[in-house]
């Protein structure tokens, strides 16, 4: 049954009091085209054009045509309104006192996220191998040397379970840490993980001296994938310090995190702030949302040298309620200089 025009501009008219950053709605033929679900049959079974990444939005008529669009363009508008929202919600900062317990008792907060949510939040990152072809499994034939992998918040496996499942390297050693022991606890458990290839335990990674089963310059790869904005700002620096000590000359620290503007950070309600673009979410676990400038400048400053800088502007498409979410997220590679001859 299709709408009519009153209907519709009453729906329009309602989407539009919610935030416009992340909910778009539009009177008239296409809004009736997304709510009629048949239309969207023959996508399905659609392949996404031009490979991984590489699904562009040309046509605004096509918006619903898929659920996820990539490499998407922000125009002034939408900036400015993404900049006001953001104004908005950090105006008012939690009091010191908030801020000392919420850091302090991180660990307690990512216990009980996991508590809840059990093994039900491991989700396969399809994405992986993809944007990070570095972890990707390699023919013993192909190596003839060991390499090890530290994953840096490894939470409950996310990143490390497919790299054990889907490797056959003999001399792959990986570690991971989490602040989290209910994480590590869930990881062990997991029918992929394999004790013999695989070392995970728990560790803060904001203390100075990190307590490690591994020495110094000895990791090939260093794996953080939305971790450091779960890290107070003032000691995200020191992280990437150590990540630098723990890295072999020529190894690579892989990144990837929140961008500033993203749709959680416009989400967050007034009151949430504990500092600028540092928010406190309904769980007690904490976010940043970085800018590509703030990274290249800490990651340089650890000593790094950047190989990859990428912000990934993507417009995901929930097609059976018409809502267009713009994510924001940042990529990098930055790798320690080989030892000078």
């Amino acid at each position: 049954m299709l709408l009519t025009m009153k209907g519709v501009h009453s729906l329009a008219h309602a989407c539009s009091r919610m935030t416009p950053m992340y909910i778009s709605t539009t009177p008239g033929k296409y809004l009736q085209r997304c709510f009629a679900s048949k239309t969207w049959e023959h996508t399905r079974k659609r392949k996404k054009p031009g490979g991984a990444g590489n699904r562009i939005l040309s046509d605004a008529r096509e918006v619903f045509e898929f659920n996820a669009w990539d490499h998407v363009e922000w125009d002034t508008e939408q900036e400015a309104a993404a900049q006001a929202a953001v104004a908005k919600n950090s105006t008012i900062k939690m009091s010191d006192d908030q801020r000392e317990r919420f850091q302090s008792d991180a660990p307690k907060f990512w216990d009980s996220f996991y508590g809840i949510h059990d093994n039900r939040f491991f989700k396969d990152r399809h994405w992986l191998f993809t944007e990070f072809p570095e972890l990707a499994p390699i023919s013993n034939n192909e190596l003839s040397e060991p390499r090890s992998i530290f994953e840096l918040g490894c939470g409950v496996g996310n990143t490390i379970l497919p790299i054990l499942q889907y490797s056959t390297e003999t001399q792959l050693r990986i570690y991971g840490c989490d602040f989290s022991a209910r994480a590590i606890e869930i990881l062990r458990s997991q029918p992929q993980f394999d004790d013999k290839r695989c070392e995970v335990f728990v560790m803060d990674a904001t203390q100075e001296e990190w307590n490690v089963p591994f020495e110094e310059n000895s990791q090939d790869i260093i794996v953080m994938i939305f971790v450091l904005s779960a890290i107070e700002p003032s000691k995200m620096q020191g992280v990437l310090d150590n990540c630098y000590r723990y890295l072999k000359p020529g190894g690579l620290l892989m990144f990837r995190d929140y961008g500033r503007y993203d749709l959680a950070q416009l989400r967050f309600k007034s009151g949430k702030c504990l500092e600028d673009n540092f928010y406190v979410r309904g769980d007690g676990t904490m976010v940043y949302f970085f800018t590509e400038e703030e990274l290249r400048s800490m990651q340089t400053k650890a000593g790094l040298v950047e190989e990859q800088l990428i912000v990934d502007r993507r417009l995901q498409v929930n097609r059976g309620r018409c809502l267009k979410m713009y994510r924001v997220w940042i990529q990098t590679k930055f790798r320690k200089p080989l030892l000078k001859s």
